[in-house]
Formats: C-alpha cells, structure tokens, sequence
C-alpha cells in the first residue's frame, strides 16, 4: 500500500464538497426558473423575502431556504445591511434571460433530466445494452433544444453558413435543404425564416419531437418547412444543395451508413455541415470542465442511444475532428475543413 498524501486527500474531499455544492445548486437553480422566482428578481430586485413572496404567491418560508442555497452558491446577491436579494447583470443573463446566449437554464434542465432518469442510467451502464433516445425522459428532449437553441441563433447566421464556401449565395437564390436529425425543429426554423427562397426538410427518427417541430414551425409562421419521421440512414428525397446535422452525428448508431446515405442524397456540388461538441482528438486533450461535462452526457445519453441502434458504433459526443474525418471517409466524403469553431461546438464542412 503506499503512503496516504494528507494534502491531497484534503485537496480532493475539498473539491468534492465543492461538487456536492454545486449539483444541489443546480437543482435550485432549476427550481427558481421553473417556479419564476428568477424571472421576479430580475423585474423587481432588490426585494425582501416577504416582498418576493407576495410577488410570486410562493411560501415565504420555502424562498428564505432557496435565497440562502442561492446566494451562497453565487446565483443571487444577498444585501444583508437592507436584507433584500437581487440579480445582477451577469446574474440574470445567466439565470433568466431565456434565449440569451449565455442563459444556462438548458444546461442545468438536462442534468435534472438525467437524475430523474438515474435507476434507468444505473442499469444500462452496468448491463452494456443500449437505452434509445425514446427512453429518456420527455424532460430531457425539451432540455437538448433549449440548451442548443441559443448557441443556434447566436452562430448559425452569423458565422456558421457563412464560414462555407458559396452555402449562403445558394441559400439566398432558393436551395433544397435537409436538417438531419432536427429534434424540435429549432435550427430548422431558424434557417427557413433566415431564407425565405429556399425550402427546408427537417428529419427525426423520434416522432415526439417531429410533432413539436411541426407546432414550433407553425407558431414562428414560416411555410418554406416541411416535417419527416425518419432516420438519417433512409429519408427520403435527393439533389439536396445543402444538408446539415446539428450535435446529432455521434448518437447515431450507424454514422458512416448516416453520411453515406447523406452523400447519395446530396447535389453533385452540395455541402455537408457537420455540427459537432468540441472536443480534442485524444482524451488527454478533454481534460477539463467542458470535456466532462460533455462525456458525462454521452455516458447517460449518446453512447446509449448509439449502442441501441444498428451498428452501435458509439462515438461519443468527444469524438474529435480527426475521428469524425475518418467516419465521413469511409462514408465517401474526400473533404473535409474546419470552417468555424466555438468554445463548445465545431463546424466542419464536408463534400466530395
């Protein structure tokens, strides 16, 4: 046996508190969205506790506990002098700007997504099966869109098809568009309200959420959308100018049959953007708070739904560029770029 490190065991007993912290924050956090309480601070901050009961109609004795979880963690700012709680800038872009793209109540509803699910969880990870994208909760499908959704509309137009060579000119003269595996239809909409000329085909394996894109499509009022229940290896249609997949690759069982499918269906000249999380090539370059968060995810999430599918390759939602370059290869693809990055996705375009 070797000799216990006194200082690191206190280091490591310290940085697990930390964590205790902060996953009961999380959850708080989750609480102050989904019951408003946020949303008040923001409108009428600085405020005593008896004034935010009164505000939101909740028991005054429940919100002293919440406001002391949350100001300790740092979520809210407590004026002991006053005895009132507010949000400050940073606090209610975070916490309560919905569709902001630094709000990170997405985030925190997939982790509550995830514990409630946590027997499920438990027992494919120790069996080895695969666990369908059908399986999760409801709550998580609604989580995965709010938390993508902001990052969307903040790249997508902006950067994004920019970024591809001759994408947007096409998009902008009228081009034949398939968003595969399009979820709740957010980037979808996005991109058919951004080009009125083209027509846009969003695609799904999972009917639930092909019902939500079809009412998202219908309440943003655009008309140049339509909606298919199928999977990237067999929808239907061809001579698409421009196909994109949006942080959907890797939950695919089957992503070289995926690609190659998507290149059968694609123009001659077409373009293939590929949106995947950043991630390194090695594990050794994901050692840090984005890359695991991101295998926490794929752990309970991807990998599952990869494993239960045909193939059941299991990238993992840190697959790097040099893996996915390899999957798109084999698939009959001969290029393959960068064309634009942020801190938690990257943006390859693909042809050939």
């Amino acid at each position: 046996m070797t000799e216990l490190d006194e200082a690191k065991l206190e280091a490591l007993a310290g940085k697990v508190i930390g964590d205790v912290a902060a996953s009961v924050s999380l959850l708080m956090a989750y609480i102050g969205d989904q019951s408003g309480v946020f949303a008040a601070l923001d409108e009428h901050g600085p405020i005593s506790i008896e004034g935010l009961a009164e505000t939101t109609g909740l028991n005054p004795k429940y919100l002293r506990e919440w406001l002391g979880s949350v100001s300790a963690a740092g979520y809210v700012t407590y004026d002991p002098a006053s005895e009132t709680f507010a949000l400050t800038e940073e606090q209610a872009l975070i916490f309560t700007r919905e569709g902001q793209p630094a709000c990170m109540q997405g985030f925190f509803q997939a982790v509550v997504a995830q514990y409630e699910e946590q027997e499920q969880a438990v027992q494919t990870f120790k069996s080895g099966d695969g666990r369908p994208w059908s399986a999760q909760s409801s709550c998580c499908f609604c989580a995965t869109d709010r938390f993508f959704r902001p990052g969307y509309q903040a790249n997508l137009m902006s950067a994004w098809i920019p970024s591809l060579g001759g994408v947007e000119d096409k998009l902008r003269q009228g081009a034949k568009v398939a968003d595969v595996g399009c979820g709740h239809g957010s980037s979808t909409v996005m991109m058919a309200k951004a080009f009125p000329k083209s027509t846009f085909h969003g695609i799904d394996f999972h009917e639930p959420s092909i019902i939500e894109a079809r009412q998202n499509a219908a309440k943003s009022g655009v008309t140049n959308v339509d909606f298919q229940v199928a999977s990237a290896q067999d929808f239907a249609d061809e001579d698409y100018d421009f196909v994109c997949i949006f942080d959907a690759l890797h939950d695919m069982g089957d992503p070289v049959g995926a690609a190659k499918h998507i290149r059968g269906a694609m123009k001659e000249d077409g373009t293939f953007m590929l949106v995947e999380p950043m991630a390194g090539d090695s594990m050794a370059e994901n050692m840090h708070p984005l890359g695991q968060i991101y295998y926490g995810f794929s752990t309970t999430i991807c990998t599952p739904a990869s494993v239960s599918q045909d193939v059941g390759m299991g990238l993992g939602a840190q697959a790097g560029q040099a893996r996915l370059t390899e999957v798109l290869n084999e698939a009959g693809f001969t290029s393959v770029r960068r064309a634009a990055e942020t801190p938690t996705n990257m943006v390859l375009e693909v042809s050939g």
